[in-house]
């Protein structure tokens, strides 16, 4: 089968490489992979991983061969996948836990965008506990995972506060964020919770707006700087509350479950999806510089030939 691979020979760091086809566990089935979607952490991936190595983690396609335990679907079914690498290949294989069945009315394109950024949206947000008449407040609101974070918080009942750039302010409010503010300094607060991905001073400035017994989840550092965290950030004003640390892959189980129902949602026309570009995997590039300089507002996805 063919998949990128990462290559220190080739001037953009990857090459598309001739490999044995995957090995299926028992608890395993084989995935014809017919889209994929970038995600900003696979930037940094590329940087430290060995040449040979796959990345991608959004696996959407057709069961090709089931798993030989009977678990998960069967084959010919669509579905929709987080796995930890070798995403960007023609076949992966997948745990039948991390799976969720694609619904008809919802496309391949669309449902690429949804397991590393609609699960992390869906998990950070959890950290909160009951949401309904609660503040919360979104760093990197137009980012995928942001987007989705505003939707979801809105839908459970909480007044959403949005950080982003002021052009995103109208497409956030239709989305249901309350306030849409540029900077963390302008938003008033307190909040009960506060999604942070930007790290540095942004982070400081959320202990700062943080309510007493509330939660600060630290999801990325988008700005890769330090923040120095005392207690005395925390008193007075702030006490009982907490920095939360959150990464996909500890998460916990049940990724195939959250999976599908944030696919309801998408095809009850409760979450929207944006994909900003779609290229055939063979313009990774494109779809690299796009993710690098920002220029985008959503996912980028690349579509496979299955």
């Amino acid at each position: 089968m063919l998949a990128l691979v990462i290559s220190s020979d080739s001037a953009a760091g990857l090459r598309i490489a001739e490999l044995a086809e995957p090995q299926a566990a028992p608890n395993e089935a084989l995935v014809s992979v017919h889209a994929t979607s970038l995600n900003r952490g696979e930037l940094r991936l590329l940087t430290i991983r060995p040449n040979g190595w796959i990345p991608g983690q959004d696996i959407v396609g057709v069961v090709e061969r089931a798993a030989a335990d009977g678990s998960g679907p069967a084959v010919g079914a669509r579905v929709v996948a987080l796995v930890d690498q070798a995403g960007w290949a023609e076949r992966v294989a997948v745990s039948t836990d991390r799976f969720a069945a694609l619904p008809d009315d919802v496309s391949f394109v669309s449902a690429a965008t949804l397991p590393v950024a609609g699960t992390t949206a869906l998990r950070t947000l959890r950290h909160g506990g009951d949401l309904a008449g609660q503040q919360v407040l979104i760093t990197g609101a137009s980012g995928a995972v942001g987007r989705f974070q505003v939707q979801i918080a809105r839908q459970q009942g909480a007044s959403v506060t949005a950080i982003a750039a002021a052009r995103h302010a109208e497409d956030l409010r239709g989305l249901g964020a309350e306030q849409v503010v540029e900077s963390m300094e302008l938003a008033e607060g307190p909040f009960s919770l506060i999604t942070e991905s930007v790290g540095g001073q942004s982070l400081a400035h959320a202990i700062e707006r943080v309510a007493p017994g509330g939660t600060v989840v630290m999801f990325g550092s988008s700005s890769g700087e330090l923040t120095s965290v005392g207690f005395r950030q925390f008193v007075p004003g702030h006490e009982g509350a907490r920095l939360q640390t959150f990464a996909y892959y500890a998460s916990g189980p049940s990724i195939g479950a959250d999976i599908a129902a944030l696919l309801a949602l998408v095809a009850a026309g409760r979450l929207e999806t944006r994909v900003a570009l779609t290229v055939p995997w063979t313009d990774i590039n494109q779809a690299l510089d796009a993710l690098r300089g920002r220029s985008i507002s959503g996912k980028a996805v690349l579509t496979m030939t299955g």
